[in-house]
């Protein structure tokens, strides 16, 4: 299974044009939140279109800059990670999106606790014995991920408990624009690709129950 990662497209359609231009094959696109930029529907609407026009499933999470629209519309299509459990080709795939309380105030934010809440709801719908892939906004804390600017982490603790706890193959997240990168969390592969729109997103590849990441440009 080929996934490609789109975290902070804010929008810019454009972005994911480019990306398939070269990337020959994929499976799976995951969105990471902030689909759009402060959008509702027919805006994350635009991005999947751009997507599925290439023959690509998506999947994901909504983020903070999305509205609550955005949700609506990717459980409408089937799409919605959060707080749920979907299996593509025997890989689960489960999340949670929002994000916690920014400096300023976005539409999706909620407090720590509730990602333990809605994690917890995805793992009841996963079936036993599958590999996992899981799918956040907002990154685990105490990780390259979630490394800001003012080099302090900024992340979950509950999702980085949840993963500790868990240990699925990998977590794909965004959010934080300047804490792309690979990190661990004991098995688990943490992906912040970093955000589309600036050129960056991640790509893996799952065989047998191992994955193999990176981090692309175009």
């Amino acid at each position: 299974m080929i996934i490609l990662a789109f975290a902070d497209i804010h929008g810019d359609a454009s972005c994911v044009h480019r990306v398939f231009k070269q990337e020959q094959h994929a499976d799976v696109a995951l969105l990471l939140g902030d689909i759009t930029n402060f959008g509702n529907q027919d805006a994350a609407d635009k991005i999947v279109a751009a997507i599925e026009q290439h023959g690509v499933a998506v999947l994901g999470v909504h983020g903070n800059c999305d509205y609550a629209g955005v949700e609506q519309y990717l459980r409408l299509r089937s799409m919605s990670l959060h707080g749920r459990c979907i299996v593509r080709n025997g890989m689960a795939f489960f999340g949670a999106g929002f994000s916690l309380p920014c400096p300023g105030r976005t539409p999706g934010e909620i407090p720590d606790a509730r990602f333990a809440e809605y994690l917890a709801q995805a793992a009841a719908d996963m079936p036993d014995g599958l590999p996992s892939v899981m799918v956040t906004h907002e990154p685990p804390f105490d990780t390259c991920a979630d490394l800001a600017f003012t080099d302090e982490h900024v992340g979950s603790s509950a999702i980085r408990s949840f993963i500790e706890q868990r240990q699925p193959l990998a977590c794909f997240c965004g959010h934080i624009h300047e804490g792309a990168g690979l990190d661990r969390i004991g098995d688990t592969i943490i992906v912040n690709p970093g955000p589309l729109r600036r050129g960056r997103y991640g790509w893996a590849c799952i065989e047998e129950g191992t994955i193999e990441t990176d981090i692309r440009n175009f």
